[in-house]
């Protein structure tokens, strides 16, 4: 059984949660920081590096500012 991983990249500012789908299993999330600006966190399941790359070419695309990428738990192919 292949170990997969769940990420949390963060962007400076707001990203909409109407971009939930196309940025393909990702869940959105906007935090407000205590100096009035915004910071939107991206959770997704990883399959591999690819996928990773993806996923950044995306926010690239997007001409966002990556704040963090961060690996949280590990987790099984049923959990994708």
């Amino acid at each position: 059984m292949a170990t997969h991983a769940k990420y949390r990249i963060g962007i400076k500012g707001r990203v909409s949660r109407d971009w939930e789908n196309w940025f393909s299993a990702v869940r959105i999330e906007v935090k407000e920081e205590k100096d009035g600006s915004s910071v939107t966190y991206l959770e997704s399941p990883i399959i591999d590096q690819t996928a990773l790359h993806g996923l950044l070419e995306k926010i690239r695309d997007l001409n966002l500012i990556l704040f963090s990428v961060n690996i949280m738990d590990p987790i099984t192919e049923e959990e994708l």
